[in-house]
């Protein structure tokens, strides 16, 4: 490809392909003089050197201890400004940032023309078809009559009396102190023989009362590491430190709970009085609310295909070995060549799909207004509060948010969040996808391979 020249003022560009250019910024001696000697004068005035007094330094002396330096600061700021100018008058739409050229000869300071050079990395032009999600998979997790059946169950017990018992029993809550010094764990629990594996452990405590102390084997007492870890807020480290150890336990309290009577108490109890009137009309409404529960896994899975399916279908090259350049001065610490590949290779994806969400932002006209970040923060922090039992107050509201605002890297967050929800509800309402409803554990093994 034959390379394309642009001239502008002092400034020319090389198009060396679609995806890389060049950008030469041509300076004469006259462009920094003045200001180099602006701030040598301003040096004089204030240099300390042993032998003379301040203001009266040779300008020789100072300008062969500061002229290079000064000439090098000044000269960096001619650059960004003309290449800024540049760049926004042109238009490019850049990957990374400009990267100085690299020259074999040191630059003369002595001389009167200087050019500069700069490697630049260009997006690529290319289209987004929808039509490629046409085997992207929307679900919609509906919960199966089982799981209706446990969450009315549970919501009957929420609801339901204690009955205190003297001996525990299958389904009665137990309330016990666990102790073991070696561990340092002294933590008051609530559980049920359904949480339990140990058959002797379950013998020992259905002839235990209230007041009694127990000193139990830990191995195999809770019926897996998961439920050990959350009754007991423990972590898989302590799991192994206790499995040759014993607990002693202390019962507090041994209750039955009684199941609430599926009648008009419970249901204006759970919700606005005279919404619900017959358990069908419970059942309807503990489904939505499983259904609202379950909305985001399935949002979160459909997101994420719609990503895979738009990188893996959506063909277009990118500047590479450019990037791969960049990357080995962007961060905080240089990279080596082989670990910028390294980081190009894990980072590519992102790339990829950053274009080509910001190409449907474009094409689709999605772009977010500081009004929307707005309302879309505050409902957060509504949420929030109201999940702390808070009433949320418009004022406090206001407040908040406007703090938030103030934070960059939390502005950047709420952005992300709102930006992702409005590419989920534009793809919901223009992608051609298929719709599914399943059943939650039938969605796990379907999406995620597990059963």
């Amino acid at each position: 490809m034959r390379p394309k020249i642009y001239f502008k003022m002092n400034i020319s560009r090389t198009d060396l392909d679609d995806l890389n250019t060049t950008v030469t910024i041509s300076l004469e001696r006259k462009d920094f003089e003045e200001k180099v000697t602006a701030v040598l004068v301003d040096y004089r005035k204030t240099a300390n050197i042993p032998g003379f007094r301040k203001g009266h330094v040779p300008m020789g002396m100072i300008k062969k201890q500061y002229e290079q330096s000064v000439t090098a600061d000044e000269v960096n700021k001619i650059l960004r400004e003309q290449l800024d100018g540049y760049l926004k008058q042109e238009k490019l739409n850049l990957l990374g940032n400009p990267l100085p050229k690299a020259t074999e000869q040191p630059l003369d300071w002595s001389s009167d023309l200087f050019d500069f050079d700069f490697e630049l990395g260009l997006a690529p032009n290319f289209d987004v078809k929808l039509e490629i999600l046409k085997k992207v998979v929307s679900y919609e997790i509906e919960p199966d009559a089982k799981m209706l059946t446990e969450q009315l169950d549970y919501v009957r017990k929420q609801y339901g009396k204690l009955v205190s018992q003297k001996h525990p029993a299958k389904g009665f809550e137990i309330n016990a102190q666990f102790r073991n010094d070696a561990a340092g764990l002294e933590n008051l629990i609530s559980f049920t023989f359904e949480d339990l594996k140990a058959k002797k452990s379950i013998s020992a405590l259905k002839i235990a009362s209230t007041g009694n102390i127990l000193t139990l084997p830990v191995k195999d007492f809770f019926k897996d590491n998961d439920t050990a870890k959350r009754l007991l807020s423990i972590d898989d480290v302590k799991i192994e430190l206790l499995k040759s150890e014993q607990f002693i336990i202390e019962i507090k309290e041994i209750n039955e709970r009684i199941p609430a009577e599926l009648n008009k108490d419970l249901f204006d109890k759970l919700y606005t009085p005279g919404t619900v009137t017959s358990e069908k009309e419970l059942k309807e409404k503990i489904k939505e609310g499983l259904q609202k529960q379950f909305e985001p896994q399935a949002d979160q899975k459909l997101l994420n295909d719609i990503t895979e399916y738009l990188v893996e279908k959506t063909k277009f090259k990118l500047p590479s070995d450019f990037l791969k350049r960049w990357m080995q001065t962007a961060g905080k610490e240089p990279l080596s060549s082989e670990a910028a590949i390294e980081e190009f290779n894990k980072s590519e994806k992102g790339i990829r799909y950053q274009l080509i969400e910001g190409k449907i932002i474009e094409q689709h006209k999605l772009d977010m207004t500081f009004d929307e970040l707005k309302e879309f923060a505050a409902s957060l922090v509504k949420n929030q509060m109201m999940q702390y039992g808070q009433q949320p107050d418009p004022e406090q509201i206001e407040g908040i948010v406007s703090n938030l605002l103030k934070n960059q890297d939390e502005t950047r967050k709420i952005s992300e969040q709102l930006m992702s929800n409005k590419m989920l509800k534009f793809f919901k309402e223009n992608a051609p996808l298929k719709h599914k409803k399943i059943g939650f554990d039938s969605f796990v093994k379907e999406a995620y391979g597990k059963a």
